[in-house]
């Protein structure tokens, strides 16, 4: 057999081109690559783990996902108008999330940044937020004791979506009363032109204030079962 130099050369190609072609191959499986951006422009990112479960969601509104229990996704009742992200624990379970939004309407402005960390399969149990609308403006930590058991996300899901009106709100109030969606417990922030701070009994019944005004006055109050001032301490003088 004949053997020519533009055969040798062809046999050697396709030696290295396999040699390389392999070679890339056990990098993209052996190790992760690394891709810098400067600027990347995107309306929704799904963080993973190996296996697939999703540990992180960044949203604009418009691709905000629903409750996600699990790794299931069911549509939100209420439409959370707001962009942001949600963390899900290491089974795919919404725990907490961070969303803010603001927008004026008819001369009127609406602005809210909420970041929160929930109990498991359970509502959030520590929030940081500030929420204003037509003036009134509040800011503050707030902490709330949630029932030991998983939320109900389908009679939740149910209630949000009922029409509005004195059914609800009366239905609403049977739960809250029952102790369904937990009691919050403390908050320390500022409610318009008062910083505060307000602590609640198991029943989320509100027991001591302590509250200074934008013009200096401070006080402490006691609060019994019923809500009634019983103390009041001011300073001296």
């Amino acid at each position: 057999m004949k053997i020519t130099l533009s055969g040798v050369l062809v046999a050697y190609a396709v030696a290295l081109s396999t040699l390389l072609a392999g070679m890339v191959a056990v990098r993209a499986v052996g190790s992760p690559t690394e891709t810098t951006f400067d600027t990347i422009d995107v309306h929704r990112i799904n963080l993973r783990e190996p296996d697939g479960t999703v540990r992180l969601v960044i949203s604009d509104k418009a691709r905000f996902p629903g409750i996600i229990v699990r790794g299931k996704e069911t549509p939100h009742a209420s439409r959370r108008d707001s962009a942001g992200m949600l963390f899900f624990n290491d089974e795919g379970t919404e725990n907490g999330g961070l969303i803010f939004g603001g927008v004026r309407t008819n001369g009127v402005a609406r602005a809210f940044g909420h970041l929160s960390f929930d109990q498991y399969e359970q509502d959030q149990v520590i929030n940081l937020e500030q929420s204003e609308a037509g003036g009134e403006r509040r800011a503050g930590l707030s902490i709330s004791d949630r029932p030991n058991k998983p939320l109900d996300y389908a009679a939740l899901s149910r209630l949000e979506a009922a029409p509005e009106g004195p059914a609800k709100d009366a239905r609403i109030g049977r739960l809250e009363a029952a102790g369904e969606f937990g009691h919050p417990r403390l908050f320390i922030g500022k409610s318009n032109n008062n910083s505060e701070l307000s602590l609640r009994d198991g029943q989320g019944r509100k027991r001591l204030v302590l509250r200074v005004t934008d013009t200096g006055e401070a006080t402490i109050q006691f609060l019994d079962q019923a809500g009634k001032v019983v103390r009041t301490i001011t300073p001296p003088g």
